[in-house]
């Protein structure tokens, strides 16, 4: 049995302890905030419940392969992973409404619009891959596993290697849809320009495959997997910031924690500064940040008012220079998530989440913030909401660029810095395990960035089976 320290407790980091402890190896997990979640958090605004961090669950093949895996774990004498977990998703209607340039469309695009061949077209093109991009999100891409599938991507895109050029190549495609498709490369923190072809398909699978959302909130992940981290005897320690890593242990400000293996959640910019007394040179060019806006709401919103939008800028290419530049757009993308009272949970009031697309200043923000008031004006009316966001706002919290900054990346960088293209995909840098350091594994936002929850469980199930295999069969002593 070999002993495994993880710092951070955000979703990399859990998944990594979990799939490490349920082999059968002492895991101490360290996470320096009070609650497990990193960047998913559970708050409370106006003494109404909310989620913060992401908002949905794509891809659920990929928590399906996760508890497949812990079921496997030789020597396993505990309940199914799915019953300890206690995780329930439900599929939502659609990805989202979609607003650009004065149209208005959902995905899956519906019959009668005008955007419905190309889109039908388009699925038939990518919907099928769902498999292989599971496939790829929790199997090292040099693993011969994983050959079929870049085979079969490969073909898919050609030469066109990334997602602007792709998507430039479907000349049959309306401009609308083709920027509505593009502005997911967001999801990595970067626009499509920079991100590899793959990215062009997300919306197609995610439409063919369902979008969904753990019964309770999205914070339930986070509670299934302490749930799974905890039946399998990890120990978690929080409140109990790392100070100092190197070869053997992990310094906090309690003590000395003895270690085989070191796999760390944080930051790789972050890490740099715990592995050596010098300070790191912070990245010049970095993803991009966001000022959350969590409100409780007065009153609901009118009828029919969807679950998930999502308002594009006028011009796209003018926000990805801006965020390049770490400059405020003069126009961003903005996420509008509302939670009715209705759905399940403890919530007498309803929710709303206004998530807009930032640079990584580091800035503070606040609702009279210059930028803020006017996103907030553009997207109320976009949406076709009556009156004015405080007519309907109770209370309100804002989790802004400083705010992402003070655990995470420089300036609030939800994925890091910017990497060269060949280095964004599959063959990413920071890579799961450390060149100088191979006692070191990473997993994290920073090290698989796009693709949301599923990358970054995907990425942790990768790290851990290569730490798994290094570190060699674990002695059992059952649980």
């Amino acid at each position: 049995m070999s002993r495994i320290a993880v710092i951070g407790g955000g979703v990399g980091g859990l998944t990594a302890a979990v799939l490490s402890a349920w082999a059968g190896h002492s895991v101490t997990l360290l996470e320096a905030a009070p609650t497990l979640g990193g960047k998913s958090h559970r708050i409370e605004v106006g003494g109404q419940r909310v989620d913060t961090g992401p908002s949905l669950f794509t891809f659920p093949a990929v928590w399906q392969e996760l508890l497949r895996r812990l079921d496997s774990s030789s020597g396993n004498t505990a309940a199914p992973a799915e019953e300890t977990a206690g995780l329930h998703l439900e599929q939502l209607t659609e990805v989202g409404q979609y607003y650009f340039r004065g149209q208005a469309c959902s995905l899956p695009v519906p019959p009668g619009h005008p955007w419905h061949p190309a889109w039908e077209r388009f699925v038939e093109m990518h919907g099928p891959i769902g498999p292989d991009v599971t496939q790829l999100l929790t199997t090292a891409v040099m693993d011969p596993a994983a050959r079929p599938s870049l085979a079969r991507l490969g073909s898919l895109y050609g030469r066109r290697l990334t997602t602007r050029s792709y998507l430039d190549s479907l000349t049959w495609m309306p401009e609308g849809l083709r920027e509505v498709i593009a502005i997911h490369t967001l999801n990595a923190g970067v626009g499509p320009s920079r991100t590899p072809a793959l990215y062009a398909s997300m919306p197609a699978v995610m439409a063919e495959e369902g979008v969904w959302v753990p019964q309770g909130g999205i914070y339930e992940l986070i509670r299934a997997l302490e749930r799974l981290a905890r039946a399998a005897g990890v120990d978690i320690r929080l409140d109990e910031p790392v100070l100092r890593v190197k070869r053997g242990e992990v310094e906090t400000a309690q003590q000395v924690h003895r270690a085989d293996a070191v796999v760390s959640g944080l930051d790789a910019h972050r890490l740099g500064g715990l592995l050596n007394d010098r300070a790191p040179r912070p990245p010049r060019k970095l993803s991009c940040s966001a000022i959350a806006v969590y409100s409780s709401l007065k009153r609901p919103l009118p009828e029919g008012m969807p679950r998930h939008s999502v308002v594009l800028p006028d011009d796209p290419s003018e926000l990805y220079a801006s965020l390049e530049a770490q400059l405020e757009p003069d126009q961003t993308m903005a996420f509008l998530n509302y939670y009715p009272q209705s759905d399940p949970g403890p919530n007498t009031a309803d929710t709303l989440a206004v998530l807009l697309t930032s640079p990584s200043n580091g800035r503070r923000y606040d609702l009279d913030s210059e930028f803020v008031d006017r996103e907030l004006r553009r997207v109320w009316s976009t949406v076709g909401l009556p009156e004015g966001f405080d007519a309907f706002a109770a209370e309100t919290t804002i989790l802004d660029p400083e705010h992402f900054s003070r655990a995470g990346s420089s300036g609030g960088a939800l994925y890091g810095p910017i990497r060269p293209l060949w280095m964004s995909g599959p063959m990413h840098r920071p890579s799961h395990r450390s060149l100088t350091r191979p006692w070191l594994w990473r997993v994290g936002a920073s090290v698989h960035p796009g693709g949301g929850l599923p990358a970054v469980m995907g990425g942790a199930m990768i790290t851990t089976h290569g730490l798994l295999r290094a570190l060699g069969p674990a002695e059992r002593t059952g649980r």
